[in-house]
């Protein structure tokens, strides 16, 4: 079964958003790097063991990709007042399977690299996000070493992740097929309404919300 591994955070301007997550966590990011096949760049943070938090937007020093980028980056780049949650991304070691297991279309699988990282992804073609963001991205490490064991450890950790969505049913079933139910508690909204998703943040400074 596949297991949580990072939450996706978008933001239009790489330096902004991660002057204003610092701000609101109370401590620093660790830089990242560079996705030369999506035209986007990084930094990170740890939230535990395994697992961490990314932000993510469009490199404007890069080319622009001949696909569309990954997490819808080609349309909420411009939408984006703030650095906002998107997305989350879960860790698989059959990503074949698994991607074709799921109730939701996750997209082609991608082979991806940053640095000494090497891993295997799913994107759907025109970019979207499964199941609204709350139905998880699948990745593959191909590497004996994860991002997070390389950050340091500034005191962070996720203790929840809800989600709300009008029809929230179809996900829970995606959710079970991936063994993933446990780890996002999703509430029904009303018809109409936007999904959305909300991490709860434990951090030096207290409990911070992240949506």
């Amino acid at each position: 079964m596949a297991v949580a591994d990072h939450l996706v955070l978008a933001t239009a301007d790489l330096d902004l958003g991660a002057a204003w997550l610092e701000d609101h966590l109370g401590v620093a990011l660790s830089p990242g790097g560079r996705h030369e096949r999506m035209g986007t760049h990084n930094r990170l943070l740890q939230l535990g063991d395994g697992f961490y938090l990314e932000l993510i937007a469009i490199d404007p020093s890069a080319q622009s990709p001949e696909r569309p980028r990954w997490f819808e980056l080609d349309r909420l780049a411009f939408e984006l007042e703030r650095p906002r949650l998107i997305h989350w991304v879960a860790r698989s070691d059959v990503i074949e399977a698994e991607a074709a297991a799921s109730g939701e279309a996750l997209g082609e699988i991608l082979a991806m690299a940053r640095g000494d990282y090497r891993w295997r992804i799913t994107v759907p073609a025109d970019g979207h996000l499964p199941g609204d963001g709350l139905v998880p991205t699948l990745i593959q490490w191909d590497v004996p070493f994860h991002p997070a064991a390389r950050l340091p450890d500034v005191g962070c950790r996720l203790m929840k992740l809800e989600a709300f969505h009008p029809y929230p049913a179809r996900l829970k079933i995606a959710l079970a097929a991936l063994g993933l139910e446990s780890r996002l508690d999703i509430h029904a909204c009303e018809a109409g309404q936007a999904a959305q998703m909300v991490a709860y943040i434990r951090t030096p400074r207290g409990l911070v919300e992240l949506d």
